[in-house]
């Protein structure tokens, strides 16, 4: 099972690479490159993660503070250098703010508690974490709110008044 997970993470990590490689060569002749900046801090991010010994005493805190400096990086990123943020940058930040919330989970289930026992928490990790890095690659390449999540923000922003 480990030798998967450690395909599954080399795929996912080649995704944020062409996403990357993809959205450097499309902001060539464009003014706006902050698609390529986005996917260049999410490239920095998944390939150092791999340098991460996964044997550690605590992986998935490790994966839990790797998650929240890309979000404070991309939430920095956003303050200081860009007005209009592309779409992909808010499926980022749910998408790492996920995966942070299973990691530190998982760390809290299995290292503070012990428990070492499958329940269905343990599935929305396995699953959810993998769907997550999956939409976050593809929204990078397409920047497109496949899953309406900007629709969503905008609903609440207008209920709430918040603009």
């Amino acid at each position: 099972m480990a030798d998967l997970y450690d395909y599954i993470t080399i795929l996912i990590t080649w995704l944020f690479v062409f996403a990357f490689l993809y959205n450097l060569s499309t902001s060539i002749n464009k003014p706006d490159k902050s698609l390529a900046q986005i996917s260049f801090i999410m490239m920095v991010s998944y390939t150092s993660s791999m340098a991460m010994e996964p044997q550690t005493a605590t992986p998935h805190l490790n994966l839990f503070l790797f998650d929240a400096v890309t979000i404070l990086t991309l939430m920095m990123w956003a303050a200081f250098f860009i007005k209009n943020k592309p779409t992909a940058f808010y499926y980022l930040i749910v998408g790492l703010s996920f995966n942070a919330f299973v990691f530190f989970g998982m760390h809290y289930d299995s290292i503070v508690l012990g428990n070492m026992e499958f329940w269905w928490f343990w599935g929305l990790y396995g699953i959810g974490q993998l769907t997550s890095d999956l939409v976050m690659a593809v929204v990078l390449f397409i920047n497109k709110d496949i899953l309406g999540l900007l629709k969503v923000k905008h609903y609440l922003s207008k209920k709430l008044g918040i603009y």
